[in-house]
């Protein structure tokens, strides 16, 4: 008697929908996203088109949106680090993952930072500034400070920036230098730009000493 074939399971609501994100983060992840259809997407899937506009009825840039709402939560979750261990520590962890998303979803993710796909509007716009945010905030938590001043806060926003513009160049530079060495150089910089803005900021400056003394 030959075995019996699995039985089939339908798919909840919430399984299939991450099932077609999943599907378009991957085509996305390697292709614009103008160059990415409906039809790669239920391919990719392995479902019809019908099914696709089911799930997402605004077409393409519908699924676009809510694949990169989910791209975004998974690099908001990079800076998500247990304050265990110094600072400077946890935020090389923060980069390890950081940078290995962007290893794992190269031409996505310049897709995501350099803008100008036509499927490009203010809401991708607010979904990618909310990542930037969402980086700061997890900083400036570990950093302890209750109320940073602007100095401060414009030196981590300004280094969040540098990381992001550190990786576009990484990947154009077919990923050199190894990803280990660019991630403890940016978490020199952190450090460097910390120590230059203390010059002409008390609450940074007291920062950086504490940082001295726990690596010292």
């Amino acid at each position: 008697m030959s075995p019996s074939a699995p039985a089939y399971r339908r798919l909840s609501v919430e399984e299939r929908r991450a099932q077609l994100l999943d599907a378009a983060l991957s085509l996305f992840a390697h292709r614009a996203p103008e160059d990415v259809s409906l039809d790669d997407v239920a391919e990719a899937a392995g479902v019809s088109r019908p099914l696709v506009y089911r799930y997402f009825p605004g077409g393409k840039q519908q699924l676009y949106e809510a694949a990169l709402r989910s791209a975004a939560e998974e690099l908001q979750h990079c800076f998500d680090e247990p304050r265990e261990g110094p600072l400077l520590m946890r935020l090389a962890r923060a980069l390890d993952r950081y940078l290995a998303f962007v290893d794992e979803h190269d031409a996505g993710f310049s897709a995501l930072l350099q803008g100008g796909s036509v499927v490009e509007t203010s809401r991708t716009t607010a979904i990618v500034d909310g990542v930037r945010r969402s980086a700061a905030e997890h900083i400036l938590s570990h950093l302890q400070v209750a109320q940073p001043g602007p100095r401060l806060r414009m030196t981590v926003r300004t280094w969040i920036t540098a990381v992001e513009a550190a990786s576009l160049i990484w990947l154009d530079e077919d990923k050199q230098p190894p990803v280990t060495e660019l991630r403890d150089w940016l978490v020199e910089q952190f450090f460097a730009m910390l120590t230059v803005t203390a010059r002409r900021d008390p609450q940074t400056e007291a920062i950086v000493a504490a940082l001295a003394g726990a690596d010292g």
